[in-house]
This record gives structure tokens, C-alpha cells and sequence, in this order.
């Protein structure tokens, strides 16, 4: 629950947003400290919103914003953006090793435009750095059958068995997922 402060500071910040003043991107980049670390996410979300923020100014945001922006951006994309514009910046937060980054580019948005060999990597990523695969959305439905992700999980299995390393603990999960039955 927002303080009474914080309140009054979303309802000028959502004015600017819908205004589209020139204060409404530096409101975003504060929304955290104005709002709190626990709000920072939806507040940004609402303000991109009540923007109705595009693809350019999505990647820009991202682009020049801290890691809880640019999260804060993932998290709002499968609700401003419809098409693959914004897989660039999705693709980018892939490549990072920031975890809360890797989580969210692994949403709604992910699971429906990234390729297939993109999710793939993604998803083994996840087992790299311990991102929960609970965080991939439509995990199931891409996973099903899926032999190119069951190959590529058996044989990451068998290269951290051969290094005398643990296996992730969603790794079994998501190669039960993936390996193809009869009915794939």
C-alpha cells in the first residue's frame, strides 16, 4: 500500500505520463525512490502505460535505465508493445548476467516473440544462473516435445555430471518437459 505521499507523487506522475510532458520520463526513473522498491515495478508499469509508451521510447528507457528500469520496461512490454519491435531490447537482457533481468525478459513477451533457438538458450541460461525456469512463462507449451531443448539439457546434465558438478534441480523438470513422447 502506497503512503499518502507517495499517492499524491503517482497521480501528478500519471498526469505528466497521460500529458506526455517532458517530466513523466524522469518520473519514471524515480518512481523507486518516490514510491519504494516494493511499488517501483507497478508504478513504472503504470506510467508507461498511461504514456502509451512505443517501441522507440521503450528502448530508450531501457536503454539509458538503471537494471530496475530496464526490468520495469520488460515487465510492462507484453502489454504495450504486439509485435516484435521491442525484441532487441528483450535479446539484450539475455545477454546479461543480471538474473531479475534474464527473469523478465522471460515473459509473456519472450515466450511469444523470441525464436525458438533464442528460448532455447534462454531457458539453459536460466539452469546457468539459477533463475528459477518458474519464471519462463508458457514454459510447458514451448517445452512440449521440444527434442532440440531435450539434447541440449541431457547433454548440459551430462557435462556437470562428468565435472563432478550438481545438476540444476529444474533441470529434470523442464527435460521431462521437453523430451518427445509419442504424441509429439
Amino acid at each position: 500500500m502506497l503512503t499518502e505521499p507517495a499517492r499524491h507523487w503517482l497521480e501528478a506522475a500519471l498526469a505528466d505520463a497521460a500529458a506526455r510532458t517532458p517530466a513523466w520520463e524522469l518520473r519514471f526513473a524515480s518512481a523507486g525512490r518516490h514510491c519504494g522498491p516494493a511499488h517501483a515495478d507497478t508504478v513504472r508499469t503504470l506510467l508507461l502505460k498511461e504514456a502509451a509508451a512505443d517501441a522507440a521510447t521503450l528502448t530508450r528507457l531501457y536503454r539509458h535505465g538503471t537494471a530496475a528500469e530496464r526490468r520495469a520496461v520488460l515487465l510492462a512490454l507484453p502489454s504495450l508493445v504486439s509485435g516484435p519491435d521491442a525484441l532487441p531490447i528483450v535479446e539484450d537482457a539475455l545477454r546479461t548476467h543480471d538474473t531479475t533481468l534474464i527473469a523478465a525478459a522471460l515473459g509473456p513477451y519472450g515466450a511469444t516473440h523470441l525464436t525458438p533457438h533464442l528460448w532455447r538458450q534462454a531457458v539453459l541460461k536460466c539452469l546457468f544462473t539459477g533463475v528459477p525456469t518458474d519464471a519462463v512463462a508458457d514454459l510447458p507449451r514451448r517445452a512440449r516435445g521440444d527434442g532440440e531443448l531435450a539434447r541440449m539439457l541431457a547433454d548440459y546434465a551430462a557435462e556437470r555430471t562428468a565435472a563432478s558438478r550438481a545438476v540444476p534441480a529444474d533441470l529434470p523438470r523442464v527435460l521431462a518437459l521437453a523430451t518427445p513422447t509419442e504424441e509429439s
